[in-house]
């Protein structure tokens, strides 16, 4: 029993983790979009 509760433990931190990251990657890759639409609009002008 003790060993489960440790696994799940394991487990959700690792999930919590990993939904950190891809959050991370998402603001990341939304900041460059931004760069980019900027860049294009600059431009453009």
């Amino acid at each position: 029993m003790k060993k489960l509760v440790i696994l799940a433990a394991l487990g959700a931190a690792l999930a919590v983790s990993a939904c950190n990251t891809v959050a991370g990657i998402g603001r990341d890759v939304s900041a460059a979009g931004d760069a980019v639409t900027g860049a294009s609009n600059e431009a453009r002008n």
